[in-house]
């Protein structure tokens, strides 16, 4: 069983099944709020909702949830080469190590795993491999392998035909890029250190990024801890939870007032 498969039925358990979702927030069949800090490891990290759901939804009314061949793959490598500021070639996967195989193939000595707001500073234009998840959770896996045009490029590329997904996805993981140029501009450590009056007490904060300080062996009970706290973190040790942007720092109350261990 998956520690995501875990984490839902304690929700569940507790709260209900989740009814809707918003910006950084969960709304549960039991009308409780949660806030999510675990943003589906880094996939809403721009929030629930927004213009890339949107274009999702208008492309899903035109009925075009097919198998054919549309302009939205063309969009998708238009928008990463602006995401990442250099001219790109893509191919576009479900399995992660499968994304790893063609990046390393195509520069075993410049690949880079995307992530935004990464504390390195990375010159992203400069990688000439770069594999991404785009910010735009949608539940199947998308592993999108941006490559710099070069005859080695093209070879690791032809390694593994690229995934299908439907046109909707592509649109919206298109648009989410679009809206994580604009995010990049606009969320600073300003919007971030405001937390950590109560987050460094158990984390360690990296830009958005909060790194357990909790052991690993009591990780799983500060996990449930803070689902009793109204707060949904990541149920891995390993991958990161992140500040709940936008959200008013009273969302950690409950934790403050019933610290964990104590």
């Amino acid at each position: 069983m998956s520690q995501m498969t875990i984490l839902s039925e304690e929700i569940d358990k507790r709260y209900g099944t989740i009814k809707r979702a918003r910006g950084c927030f969960l709304y549960t069949k039991k009308g409780i709020r949660l806030t999510d800090l675990y943003q589906e490891g880094g996939k809403a990290i721009l929030g629930w909702g927004g213009t890339s759901f949107t274009v999702f939804k208008n492309v899903l009314n035109r009925g075009l949830t097919g198998s054919f061949t549309t302009d939205y793959v063309a969009q998708v490598k238009k928008a990463v080469s602006v995401l990442l500021a250099s001219n790109r070639s893509i191919g576009m996967y479900v399995n992660k190590q499968v994304a790893l195989k063609v990046a390393l193939a195509a520069s075993s000595e410049n690949t880079s795993v995307w992530r935004p707001w990464n504390p390195e500073e990375i010159d992203w234009s400069s990688v000439a491999s770069v594999v991404m998840e785009p910010p735009f959770p949608w539940c199947s896996g998308l592993w999108i392998v941006a490559l710099t045009p070069a005859p080695e490029s093209d070879a690791a590329l032809a390694m593994h035909t690229s995934d299908t997904f439907p046109a909707p996805v592509l649109a919206g993981v298109a648009r989410s890029m679009y809206n994580m140029v604009a995010a990049l501009q606009e969320r600073k450590e300003t919007d971030w250190f405001i937390y950590d009056t109560v987050v460094t007490k158990y984390w360690q904060r990296k830009g958005p990024y909060l790194y357990p300080t909790v052991s690993r062996e009591n990780y799983g009970d500060f996990v449930r801890h803070c689902l009793d706290c109204h707060l949904v973190i990541s149920p891995d040790y390993d991958t990161p939870s992140i500040v709940p942007f936008g959200a008013d720092v009273s969302v950690f109350k409950l934790l403050k007032n019933n610290p964990f261990g104590a």
